[in-house]
């Protein structure tokens, strides 16, 4: 199944490409060729990611694959200047977006995300950029990366609603926009509001979620699957897979799938093996007993 965007027609499992950087051009191809036969023609990238070098090597791989542009959805990011400074200035974003489409070899972004909130951000400037690049044709549609509700309204407000995506670390062990909505009006930590209700801002504003780290838990402390901190956990994902006759990783996106608002899950692996399970996802709608299973057995509990 595909979602819409106010803009276009989009899948629900995205293929990250943050990790491509160091791979040999051979197994990129696999990679790329292995999400198109799983109708995942969408690519997730960001300016930094090896510091230019798998916008590049995703380049020259869709070159060498002869794959029509049109067909492709890709996204990238821009705003981190590592070690310095999170920066919406026209200045940079403008230069960054240039130097991602010569990279990419492309003339244009179907996506472009501010990636993490500036602080010093002024909307008018940012309403510039956005009207810039409308006008030039470098990008079709924009949204933002680890924003809260007030900061996506804030933009919006300058932007005339033109921010649709929101991109969030989310995955069944780190989900506080899933934890706060249950533990309303409660004296606990997973009551505590994290984002600004952005689970039902998104629903209640068309806004489409994209959940990276989707098996992740911590900030990059490692993968939760197969990890004996998480047994529990993993007796159900494995009872559930073997129930759907699929691999671990199909039923932990299927997870985050069957949360009902505007879902991606962005997959970050470079294994296509794995890209083949988790694309197996979006034919599986888990229960409600067994979404809430996986819940509680992630540590969660319900007041």
């Amino acid at each position: 199944m595909r979602i819409n965007t106010f803009t276009q027609e989009v899948p629900e499992i995205i293929l990250g490409c943050m990790r491509i950087f160091d791979k040999e051009d051979k197994k990129i191809e696999k990679l790329v060729l292995t999400a198109l036969e799983n109708g995942i023609n969408f690519f997730d990238h960001a300016d930094i990611y090896g510091r230019g070098e798998s916008e590049k090597k995703f380049a020259k791989v869709i070159k060498s694959l002869n794959l029509d542009r049109e067909k492709l959805i890709i996204q990238s990011k821009a705003a981190i200047r590592p070690g310095i400074c999170y920066d919406f200035s026209k200045e940079h974003i403008l230069k960054s977006i240039d130097s991602s489409l010569k990279r990419l070899n492309t003339e244009y972004l179907d996506f472009f995300l501010l990636h993490r909130p500036d602080p010093l951000m002024e909307g008018e400037e940012v309403a510039q950029i956005i009207n810039e690049l409308i006008e030039t044709k470098k990008v079709k549609s924009f949204g933002v990366s680890n924003q809260n509700t007030h900061q996506l309204n804030l933009l919006n407000n300058y932007c005339d609603n033109k921010f649709v995506v929101n991109q969030l670390q989310m995955s069944i062990t780190n989900c506080p926009m899933i934890d706060s909505s249950i533990n309303v009006n409660m004296d606990n930590l997973q009551s505590i509001d994290r984002d600004g209700g952005m689970l039902e801002y998104s629903i209640l504003n068309d806004i489409t979620i994209q959940a990276w780290s989707p098996f992740q838990y911590g900030f990059f402390e490692g993968i939760f699957l197969n990890n004996d901190k998480f047994i529990e956990l993993n007796k159900v994902i494995n009872r559930l897979a073997e129930e759907y006759k699929v691999d671990q990783e199909s039923i932990v996106a299927a997870w985050l799938l069957r949360i009902p608002t505007k879902m991606q899950v962005i997959a970050g692996t470079t294994n296509s093996t794995r890209l083949n399970s988790i694309a197996k996802a979006k034919n599986i709608r888990l229960t409600r007993d067994q979404w809430y299973e996986l819940y509680l057995a992630a540590g969660k509990k319900l007041p």
